[in-house]
């Protein structure tokens, strides 16, 4: 989604952990938005919600895969991921150490997901659509909500079978980087915040 944001001219953080990243980017996806939408929007009220969907079914071996992956960093108490990254999907997957093999767990957290965020894009009359990536219409639906003639958008298949640093070796002029020099600020979301309420 990101790679086709870009195609489309806009100037994308397929991840972001410094204000800069937060205002630079015009299109941000993952982390720390998929957690921090409402407090994002706060900060950026003329913002439209994307939300990625997929079926349960198949979302689910990805999900664990990808936990699975994550586990030692997003649990470890010394290093690890940067405080947003773990603060983000610990929050999503409260205690999913304890429930990783509970089919029911991941699927209750995937429907109070998806239900949360179309709640709170309603309630605020926020501009949302849902894009399935395996839809047929995918681009055309992606093209048409961000303003776009359908030949710019193209979504190509990256991240197959649990790779997930497409993204990393992708170059583009208008990318735009997470981090300051590999560095996240201490906490985005609250960084974010704190910013907005001393302004």
């Amino acid at each position: 989604m990101c790679i086709a944001a870009l195609g489309a001219g806009y100037k994308t953080a397929h991840t972001a952990y410094t204000r800069q990243a937060l205002d630079c980017a015009e299109f941000i996806a993952d982390t720390p938005v998929f957690a921090d939408y409402e407090k994002l929007y706060a900060l950026y009220p003329e913002a439209k919600i994307i939300q990625l969907t997929r079926e349960f079914e198949q979302w689910l071996p990805s999900i664990k895969r990808l936990m699975r992956a994550m586990k030692e960093n997003l649990l470890s108490q010394r290093g690890g991921f940067n405080d947003t990254i773990k603060r983000c999907y610990l929050e999503t997957f409260p205690d999913f150490d304890k429930h990783f093999e509970d089919d029911g767990y991941w699927q209750d957290c995937y429907y109070k997901h998806h239900d949360r965020v179309l709640r709170f894009a309603k309630m605020n009359d926020i501009p949302f659509i849902t894009v399935n990536l395996t839809a047929a219409d995918a681009e055309q639906t992606l093209a048409e909500f961000i303003g776009v003639t359908q030949e710019k958008v193209i979504i190509p298949h990256v991240n197959i079978g649990g790779k997930v640093t497409a993204w990393k070796w992708f170059s583009h002029s208008n990318k735009v980087e997470s981090t300051r020099n590999g560095k996240a600020d201490k906490d985005t979301a609250l960084f974010s915040m704190q910013v907005r309420s001393s302004a």
